[in-house]
């Protein structure tokens, strides 16, 4: 059975820097592309971040590109995602998820594309 765990959150200011990580168990996790997606209140979910199953394709939401980095450990079986310069508008349930396919993904920034889900981890940034 496929578990992600997702940790990091918290409440930071304006400008401060959080990491996420997320374990992954139940399968071999160098196989398998992940993604960030993050969820703000009274909003849909939205793509963040990916990384591909080798980790030598990344792909970013226009939003985060440049403060964002996702990265990806397979000898520890975690992903993580850096958060650099945050702002408020980045307060959410951020969600880490893989794909049920190994190896290549299409439509990555789409969440059907994804069958498994971590519960999320909150963060919040203050003015």
């Amino acid at each position: 059975q496929v578990q992600l765990v997702e940790s990091g959150g918290g409440l930071v200011q304006a400008g401060g820097s959080l990491r996420l990580s997320c374990a992954a168990s139940g399968r071999t996790f160098s196989m398998y592309a992940m993604a960030w997606f993050h969820q703000a209140p009274g909003k849909e979910r939205e793509f963040v971040a990916f990384i591909s199953w080798s980790g030598s394709s990344t792909d970013y939401a226009d939003s985060v590109k440049g403060r964002f980095t996702i990265s990806r450990d397979n000898a520890k079986n975690t992903v993580y995602l850096q958060m650099n310069s945050l702002e408020p508008e980045d307060t959410a349930v951020y969600y880490c998820a893989t794909p049920t396919t190994a190896r290549g993904v299409g439509r990555l920034r789409d969440e059907q594309t994804y069958g498994y889900w971590g519960q999320g981890t909150q963060v919040t940034v203050s003015s």
